[in-house]
């Protein structure tokens, strides 16, 4: 989302040089998302533990595609996932397009799993791949097929 509000000055970003100004290169595209956790969360400056985070609207499988302005080199991704209320297994597969969307290639595969002693979680992947148009994330928020909203706090791509 692209947005400027005159009159207030912008808090200092802690957004390393490599890091992708996401908002600013691509559109998401989602199935749902809750009001008072919307999209645009993932990719504050408000990481780690306590940080916001992006909630579905609706239980069960939710998709993000990232959908990107010009064909981006990629080389890392991290990403975070705090659970504080549900004991549960949330699995994410990414996917890759590099032909404007007409076709994605599965990369990885991960659960992640919460419980009330383990209520955060963060990933790196390396990924170098070059002329990247889409990323697309499935998220199942409980293997176990309660119904959950997936969530996710931060999305890096550098």
């Amino acid at each position: 989302m692209r947005k400027q509000i005159t009159g207030q000055a912008a808090p200092p970003s802690t957004r390393r040089p490599d890091e992708l100004d996401i908002p600013a290169l691509a559109t998401a595209v989602l199935t749902s998302e809750s009001a008072d956790h919307p999209i645009e969360n993932i990719f504050d400056d408000r990481r780690g533990p306590g940080g916001t985070r992006w909630v579905a609207e609706i239980p069960g499988e939710q998709i993000l595609t990232l959908s990107f302005d010009r064909p981006q080199n990629l080389h890392r991704m991290e990403l975070e996932i705090e659970e504080p209320n549900e004991t549960r297994t949330q699995e994410l597969e990414l996917l890759l397009s590099q032909d404007g969307g007409q076709s994605f290639r599965h990369v990885l595969r991960q659960e992640f799993n919460f419980s009330p002693g383990s209520t955060f979680e963060r990933e790196v992947w390396n990924l170098n791949q070059a002329g990247v148009t889409h990323v697309r994330l499935h998220i199942k928020p409980d293997k176990g097929g309660r119904p959950c909203r997936a969530t996710l706090t931060s999305l890096v791509l550098a």
